[in-house]
């Protein structure tokens, strides 16, 4: 049976969420409801139903309410990594939380605002049964454009038949799309870039190296960036 790779998930939950203004002129993204429950409470009910213990929650915008609202959750317990003074993005963040000691090696990172439908095993499980901790430095969770709903870009990378990972090429559609979800090794935060940065830096180097990899999601993945893809996610977790 497969082994949980960390009983830690990072969350990413201080975003300004400006693609879902005006739900969140005085909403924090992830307290936006989708089918009658906050993002925030979809994403950790997965990390609970998934057995991880413990979630580190980032916060900057309207800060109060998200720490009012899961602080006192039981599982997985809540810590918080405060970025109130400055944003830091997802690599900065991951940073701030790894040198507080709030971050093993490895842990799960997952976006607060994703909504996913697992397939015959859970997301967590299918990374942690991937994991190489000698050949990796991150394994990206990662789904085909015909299990992405509300999805109307061109992908992101292109998987080999060992799970590397490469970037789409320019004007060329690749078959991967990021779903948010992903391990990481404390080696992918090396020599990391002081203050606010996104992991694409990181992940750049990865792929350099050939340490970047994906396993691809085997359930369904929704797009919820912007107001107008409330109505059909909640449609689809109905079984509509």
């Amino acid at each position: 049976m497969t082994k949980l790779a960390s009983d830690t998930a990072m969350l990413m939950a201080a975003g300004l969420g400006k693609r879902m203004r005006p739900l969140t002129a005085t909403t924090p993204k992830p307290l936006v409801r989708v089918a009658g429950k906050p993002l925030i409470d979809s994403a950790l009910d997965r990390i609970e139903d998934a057995g991880i213990a413990k979630a580190v929650v980032n916060v900057h915008y309207l800060a109060e309410s998200i720490e009012a609202h899961i602080g006192s959750r039981k599982a997985p317990t809540v810590e918080f990594s405060d970025e109130r003074e400055q944003l830091l993005e997802t690599g900065g963040g991951m940073v701030k939380a790894k040198a507080a000691g709030q971050l093993p090696d490895p842990f799960f990172a997952c976006n607060a605002d994703s909504i996913w439908l697992d397939g015959p095993r859970n997301a967590f499980l299918d990374l942690s049964q991937a994991w190489d901790p000698d050949r990796m430095d991150a394994l990206l969770l990662v789904v085909t454009h015909v299990r992405a709903h509300n999805f109307n870009g061109t992908g992101d990378f292109y998987m080999d038949a060992g799970g590397r990972l490469t970037r789409k090429k320019p004007d060329r559609i690749a078959p991967f799309i990021y779903t948010g979800i992903q391990l990481v090794s404390h080696r992918l935060l090396r020599d990391a870039p002081d203050g606010k940065f996104s992991t694409n830096i990181l992940w750049d180097r990865a792929i350099e190296e050939g340490r970047l990899f994906g396993v691809a999601f085997t359930g369904q993945w929704y797009e919820v960036g912007t107001p107008q893809h409330i109505r059909p996610t909640e449609v689809a977790l109905r079984g509509g």
